[in-house]
């Protein structure tokens, strides 16, 4: 069972950067105007890692409890998904939604 949530806190860190990718891609992708694809593009992920951080990093003085840490990466990683849809990649956001589910299930089965 050891290198099963092993795996699985793999795949939450590399989803937690997928997530930060899809910002991204999303902000780069939603509009024709340079200046605000740069916005969007940078300013996006830098949102998500501010609270990623303050709230969901282990480190973190203002980490929050086991469910409601859980329940914020579920919405974080919703936001994502729905930016991938909304630039046109709705089987990737399908995709990236069922493993953050399963992910996050594990995670609170498995008290990670």
């Amino acid at each position: 069972m050891p290198i099963l949530k092993t795996i699985n806190a793999t795949i939450s860190f590399l989803l937690e950067l997928a997530m930060l990718a899809a910002l991204a891609y999303w902000g780069f992708n939603t509009v024709e105007n340079t200046l605000v694809k740069l916005l969007l593009g940078i300013g996006a992920p830098a949102i998500a890692i501010v609270i990623w951080a303050i709230y969901n990093a282990p480190r973190s003085a203002r980490r929050l409890p086991s469910v409601p840490r859980i329940l914020l990466s579920l919405l974080m990683f919703t936001v994502a998904a729905l930016a991938l849809a909304a630039a046109g990649q709705t089987t990737l956001a399908v995709v990236f939604m069922v493993i953050a589910l399963a992910n996050q299930l594990l995670a609170y089965l498995w008290k990670q």
